[in-house]
């Protein structure tokens, strides 16, 4: 695990897999301590053994197979998927001094990843209508990346998910985030073959630019 503070956020990075119950316990204090002034912000990028979360708009008929547990994860969104290979970035900053703007937020996270990913050599995008990163695979759209988020007393939780190389059948088991017309795919599949530290540290380049535009307010 990797700990550093710049611009008073705490980075972290941990290299080994963190249970996901154990990572919303976290979260949890962490927000609570951010909303009361008690601990600085902080990013913290991961993975988790596999498992299926549940969103606050999760569909009991898009629960397909249940193979591995199913944790109510308190964000938005529907089902999701976390395991091996695919990297999680949770992002904790109080939108008090960020402008207060929810929407705002979610569309630089969203932009924050599109720009990393592009660096990477992936070109990827939004897509009116769903939510998440999308990008072209064998001719058809796909997605290779998740957003849900939280927030409580104007501090966000959650955040991002970016698929590098995790097992695509894993995904099978749920309608992953409730649009079953398209798939999903990793840098793995598209011949990107690169280590969670090179993602980390393209994201963490870009994220000046992601500061920026939420201090002033160019989120929308």
């Amino acid at each position: 695990m990797t700990r550093l503070t710049t611009d008073k956020i705490e980075i972290r990075q941990d290299q080994a897999q963190v249970p996901y119950r154990e990572a919303l316990a976290e979260m949890d204090a962490r927000n609570r301590a951010i909303a009361a002034g008690e601990a600085p912000e902080m990013i913290w990028l991961l993975e988790h053994p596999p498992v299926y979360t549940a969103g606050t708009s999760a569909a009991a008929d898009e629960m397909l197979d249940p193979r591995f547990e199913v944790i109510e994860a308190g964000r938005g969104g529907r089902y999701t998927y976390h395991g091996p290979g695919q990297r999680i970035g949770y992002v904790m900053l109080d939108l008090t001094k960020r402008g207060r703007d929810v929407r705002g937020f979610v569309h630089s996270l969203e932009g924050w990843v599109i720009d990393t990913l592009a660096d990477l050599g992936v070109d990827t995008r939004r897509s009116p209508g769903r939510i998440g990163i999308w990008t072209g695979d064998a001719g058809a759209e796909a997605k290779i990346g998740a957003i849900g988020v939280r927030v409580r007393r104007w501090v966000t939780m959650h955040g991002f998910s970016v698929n590098i190389a995790p097992d695509l059948s894993h995904f099978a088991g749920i309608v992953p985030c409730g649009i079953a017309d398209f798939g999903v795919t990793s840098m793995e599949r598209l011949g990107i073959r690169i280590a969670a530290s090179q993602f980390d540290e393209a994201l963490l380049a870009r994220m000046p630019g992601f500061l920026a535009h939420l201090q002033d307010g160019e989120g929308k």
